[in-house]
């Protein structure tokens, strides 16, 4: 052995200040001293090279640090000692005296620590499988969490590591706090970020009684998972089922979920109508878009009864409450689009218009060759039927009168419906700042003769029906805007100001078409809508309730900008609308109602949002939705809203029935890093009734997350319902952070 110093004496001076040696070694290793009291002895005959008081080796892709070493660059074995540290395929080894070989990557420690984000485990008996690139190890723990004395682990006899992969065990046992708690005789986890993992739900509410919501997600390979449910309601009985999700590339994803529960004690809706024992849910998604503008879409929503969604799935109630099924293909162009869609009714509780299906050719608006004139169409052919809910259910309807009498359930009925819509524009710009557009256009619709089951039906479309509309009319509009750069504030966080203002006027005319609504089947028919419904074709696509039109929509859009960090935001957008009818039909007034749609951002943390309906003819507020979000940091937020909807059973189509006064309150606050609280209210100012309540405490556990969640239900009708229920999860794999459930906590209650 010779010390380099003796030698040469260039580099001692360079081995002294702790320098890379790098001109006597192989290509691919670098050896460095960590400390300037250090040194590196490097043996030129059997190429070892040896250091204290610090020393870093790479080489292919490994990195080794240790308080000592020696090093064989020939073999590639290294020994270590003190604070040693293995960084190899994103995975970390630690131990104070281990055997690495550089080369075969075989590890030999009497103790040692090692993981990658979100498994570590820690034992002892360290060796390495060079042939397969398996590490197993005896008297070792497996634990998510990343502190030497972990709450939570799994201790076993035996463990084998595929570093960035897979974890196996045998004979283990799942401790909390050093209490065992469950014996697994074989555990498995991936290291990925798609492992493995259980997630329980436990709780009491007072529809299920204690409860006890459990699944297990299984990832079989990159283009399928499951996630398996078993649960258990005390009331209610044993439910669960499989749900499989696929990743097909440019074939697509898509979800396929079914739930079947033996229920105990189902009980009856609101109409008083037993609800089956057996009850069941299919649901499947599915979304591809397998070539170039070329998508695909389907939803089938099975279920055996109109409430199990909304007694086991809540969170999936609130968002649809009425499940649908289609089949849709949608293929674009250029400057056109077609559209294949396929509705069937499988749940028959519900009114569906079944489309067998319906065809759509749109032609984008496109200029008419060299000309000033741009062309825009669309036209369809389907097969529709409209069938309404059965008596069974609470969702029946006597509605419409055309088909039957009222207060009965009216007849199904069909027909085959033909519709082509074709406009030609003229886009122009007035002295360089007026923007007008003329429109004229028509429609042809063919309906077939009206199948109508049991018959009796008021319609006069016994025979093949041809209808034709006509409409022009013109839209104005103009943008102008001024820019004050001087303009600054710090208590509206101002940085220049920008005033956008944009009026609007859209006139329409259709005369009266042939055939008017109420002798025509209804399948694409106005529905309520809080907003105002479109006045110009095609955006208004309620074929089969045209009718005359003769109608001024004034419009006017404001917009205050100004930059705030760097970025061009809204402090205020504010845009009103109303109609002036020239010639009101019977069932219209002379003025619709004044729409208003604000949102306001004096600081970056502060929206203010506000919808409002005001009906212009009886001087009352038809809708007011206002809400208030503060947001000023991370530790805390809180959003207030108010919403009002009069009451409306007029028989219009598009009457909103029954109305409310709602407010609600969100509050979220973070005490610290691990701890958070949340409480949401909606309150009933009707009748003073505190209709939900849910309180919600977090707790970041370090290698887990959990919440405690409590809520009461106040529908008005029967006993209140009260839920408690306790949620966790991996932090791998959380369902929520702390906090993460801000507008879904029926998830928290054991709603899905």
């Amino acid at each position: 052995m010779t010390r380099l110093r003796a030698i040469v004496p260039l580099t001692v001076l360079l081995l002294s200040t702790g320098i890379s040696l790098n001109a006597q070694q192989e290509p691919g290793w670098e050896i460095q001293s960590l400390s300037p009291e250090g040194g590196i002895v490097y043996n030129f005959s059997t190429g070892i090279a040896t250091a204290t008081n610090g020393i870093m080796v790479k080489y292919g892709g490994a990195v080794l640090t240790a308080d000592a070493a020696s090093v064989n660059e020939q073999s590639g074995e290294a020994v270590a000692d003190g604070k040693v540290r293995i960084e190899q395929e994103d995975q970390l080894w630690v131990g104070e005296h281990v055997r690495y070989n550089f080369h075969t990557h075989q590890m030999v420690s009497e103790q040692f620590r090692t993981g990658r984000a979100p498994m570590f485990t820690q034992g002892e008996g360290l060796h390495a499988d060079i042939t397969n690139h398996v590490y197993n190890a005896t008297n070792a723990f497996i634990t998510t969490d990343d502190i030497s004395d972990p709450i939570i682990k799994i201790r076993a006899a035996h463990i084998w590591i595929i570093p960035g992969k897979r974890i196996e065990a045998t004979h283990a046992v799942l401790y909390v706090d050093d209490v065992p708690i469950f014996y697994f005789p074989y555990y498995s986890r991936n290291l990925g970020e798609r492992a493995n993992n259980f997630n329980f739900t436990p709780g009491y509410r007072s529809l299920f009684g204690p409860f006890l919501l459990a699944n297990y997600t299984w990832f079989l390979n990159e283009e399928l998972d499951t996630i398996l449910h078993l649960d258990y309601r005390e009331k209610r009985g044993v439910g669960g089922g499989p749900d499989f999700n696929f990743h097909l590339g440019r074939w697509g994803e898509g979800t396929l979920r079914y739930y079947y529960t033996r229920d105990d004690d189902a009980g009856s809706n609101i109409t008083g109508v037993k609800l089956p024992e057996n009850r069941q849910r299919v649901h499947f998604t599915y979304q591809a878009t397998p070539f170039t503008n070329l998508d695909v879409k389907s939803l089938v929503q099975y279920q055996s009864d109109s409430d199990i969604i909304k007694t086991f799935f809540p969170g999936e109630y609130q968002q649809d409450p009425q499940g649908q099924t289609f089949f849709e293909v949608n293929k674009f162009w250029r400057n056109f689009s077609l559209d294949v869609l396929t509705q069937p009714r499988l749940n028959d509780f519900y009114e569906t218009v079944e489309r067998l299906p319906d065809a759509r050719l749109t032609g984008f608006r496109q200029p008419l060759g060299d000309s000033p004139l741009y062309y825009e169409s669309e036209s369809s052919l389907g097969k529709y039927q409209h069938l309404y809910a059965g008596t069974n259910s609470p969702f029946a309807s006597s509605t419409n009168s055309l088909i039957g009498p009222l207060n009965q359930i009216p007849p199904n009925y069909s027909a085959w419906r033909a519709d082509t819509y074709q406009q030609i524009t003229l886009p122009e710009t007035l002295f360089g700042w007026l923007n007008i557009t003329p429109r004229v256009g028509g429609r042809f619709t063919y309906y077939s003769a009206v199948d109508v089951d049991g018959g009796g039906t008021t319609l006069r479309t016994n025979s093949d029906t041809y209808r034709e509309v006509f409409n022009t009319g013109a839209e104005v509009s103009f943008k102008a805007s001024r820019l004050w750069p001087g303009v600054q504030s710090k208590a509206l966080d101002l940085d220049g100001l920008r005033h956008i203002i944009e009026p609007s006027i859209d006139y329409v005319f259709v005369p009266a078409p042939n055939y008017r609504p109420d002798q025509l089947p209804q399948f694409d028919s106005e529905l309520p809508s809080l907003r105002l419904l479109p006045i110009e074709y095609p955006e208004y696509n309620s074929i089969d309730s045209i009718d005359s039109q003769n109608v001024l929509r004034f419009g006017l859009q404001n917009k205050l900008q100004t930059k705030r960090q760097g970025q061009v935001e809204d402090v205020l957008y504010w845009q009103v609308m109303t109609d002036w009818r020239l010639r009101p039909r019977s069932d219209q007034r002379t003025f619709a109602d004044l729409y208003s749609d604000l949102t306001f951002k004096p600081r970056s943390w502060i929206t203010f949002q506000s919808q409002t309906r005001y009906d212009i003819n009886g001087g009352d507020w038809r809708m007011l939705l206002h809400t208030l979000t503060f947001e000023p940091n991370d530790t805390w937020s809180w959003t207030v809203g108010h919403f009002y909807l009069r009451d409306d059973f007029s028989s219009s189509p598009t009457a909103l029935g029954q109305g409310n006064n709602l407010i609600t309150s969100s509050f979220f606050y973070r005490l610290n890093e691990n701890w958070g609280l949340r409480a949401l209210h909606n309150f009933d100012a009707r009748d003073g009734r505190l209709e939900e309540q849910y309180y919600t405490v977090y707790r970041d556990m370090r290698s887990w997350t959990a919440a405690l969640t409590a809520g009461v239900l106040d529908n008005g009708t029967g006993p209140k319902d009260f839920s408690i229920a306790f949620t966790f999860s991996i932090k791998a794999m959380p369902k929520f952070g702390v906090g993460g459930d801000s507008v879904r906590p029926y998830s928290l209650l054991g709603g899905y």
